[in-house]
């Protein structure tokens, strides 16, 4: 398990951003610490797809702390930090998704409503791996008539299936497995094939676009 308790450049658990909020996780045992970690995480930095334009960077749990919001793979992967700052073993894992409420203004600018490389995190509690998805801040889900994810440290928690009316919101296409670290290269070059134009440009549309009504 040491390879899922390890510092990476990516997982900085000793980064002052992630030591300040790891102060704030409570329980008095593991489960009740990845518990809480899951919490702070979905609900302490907003949900913004715009700051993959800060690129590699931007895969750094500190990096998402530092912006107060950031998207899947860094919020899964802050998560990873702060467990195995606790010493839980935890790892990102990766999986192709449709989100169907994803907005047109975001469609249109990446080009698909085929979402690759959305992050999770993998959790080691009671002697087996949970999944565990802390990405969607509360605020976020109440906008747009989703509940909120919820973990219980004991089941999956990957997403959320439908909206509260009855509406198809994410399922999940193909995974691409676990990883002890983030795997920028793998990464990249996913984006690069389902996000051509984008890619090409140095996600600098990106930049250009802010997140204040939309969803991806």
């Amino acid at each position: 398990m040491q390879e899922y308790l390890r510092e990476t450049r990516y997982f900085d658990f000793n980064s002052d951003q992630v030591r300040d909020l790891a102060m704030r996780v409570e329980g008095d045992n593991v489960k009740e610490i990845a518990i809480s970690i899951y919490y702070l995480v979905r609900d302490s930095i907003r949900y913004n797809p715009y700051i993959v334009r800060y690129g590699e960077e931007s895969f750094k749990a500190s990096h998402a702390l530092k912006k107060g919001e950031s998207y899947c793979i860094p919020k899964a992967g802050l998560m990873v930090a702060l467990c195995r700052k606790f010493g839980i073993p935890a790892r990102l894992g990766l999986a192709d998704v449709r989100n169907h409420l994803s907005s047109e203004k975001f469609i249109e600018m990446i080009g698909t409503d085929y979402f690759a490389m959305h992050g999770y995190a993998e959790v080691y509690l009671d002697d087996k791996w949970i999944k565990t998805t802390p990405v969607f801040n509360k605020e976020l889900c109440e906008k747009f008539n989703v509940e909120p994810l919820e973990w219980d440290g004991e089941t999956d928690a990957v997403f959320q299936e439908f909206t509260k009316d009855g509406k198809k919101h994410m399922e999940y296409l193909e995974e691409h497995g676990t990883f002890d670290d983030v795997p920028v290269e793998f990464i990249f070059e996913s984006f690069k094939k389902h996000y051509p134009k984008l890619a090409a440009a140095g996600f600098q549309a990106i930049a250009e676009n802010s997140f204040e009504t939309d969803i991806a």
